[in-house]
């Protein structure tokens, strides 16, 4: 256990919390997926995952891209618990924006004991979901599957409550406050045009065209039947 301690820096956590997220997108993580994600360079994530194989962090195959082993996917988890919990925790307690929790919780995640962990967990009531909808990661290491399908993949005519958001952008995130796109908003689907142009979307009686890209980061479920 020290010595995983030892081996498991900050940057570490960085990294494999990127790596984990990105195989939720492609089944294969290549050094450049990686250092794009990271904002380094292709020399210095190649150097990390080298690190990060020998000690037994990730499977690393070359030309093949890598792949979190067990631990790794452990570590990953970890960190992204401590970051979520944050994100609520700012959000709720001291009154932080969703589109501001993202960054401060990046700044904090790395510094929590498991016991201020639990804390924050019992005082939030043991939630479920981050701020944009997100699952949290258990305590024992198990991820919840993330709620919803893309707002893109919704067919015209339905009604639809937002569930999930990703939060890759601040101003993205800022930009879906001002029209009212945020969790558990009311979303009708009024038209989509073809060969993958934009959506209008109907938010308070309101209408808004956004473009397929942005409508897939945002996840949907149906409305609830009223009682």
């Amino acid at each position: 256990m020290d010595e995983t301690r030892r081996v498991v820096t900050h940057v570490v956590e960085d990294y494999v919390k990127a790596i984990y997220n990105l195989q939720q997108e492609s089944e294969t993580v290549s050094t450049t997926d990686l250092s794009r994600r990271m904002g380094t360079s292709a020399a210095a994530s190649s150097k990390m995952m080298k690190y990060l194989a020998s000690h037994s962090i990730i499977d690393h195959t070359p030309y093949h891209g890598v792949k979190l082993t067990p631990l790794g996917t452990q570590i990953a988890l970890e960190t992204i618990r401590h970051h979520r919990l944050l994100e609520l925790y700012l959000q709720q307690a001291l009154g932080y924006s969703w589109d501001q929790v993202d960054a401060e919780a990046e700044k904090l995640e790395h510094h929590i004991s498991e016991e201020f962990e639990e804390r924050i967990d019992r005082m939030l009531g043991y939630p479920a979901v981050d701020p944009h909808g997100a699952p949290i990661p258990t305590r024992d290491g198990r991820m919840p599957p993330g709620r919803g399908i893309p707002l893109s993949e919704a067919p015209v005519g339905s009604t639809l409550v937002v569930c999930r958001v990703s939060d890759r952008s601040a101003d993205v995130l800022r930009y879906l406050a001002e029209i009212g796109l945020t969790l558990e908003a009311v979303v009708q689907v009024a038209e989509k045009k073809p060969f993958n142009g934009p959506l209008t979307i109907r938010i308070a009686d309101r209408d808004h065209a956004i473009g397929p890209d942005l409508a897939s980061l945002i996840f949907v479920e149906p409305q609830p039947a009223a009682d």
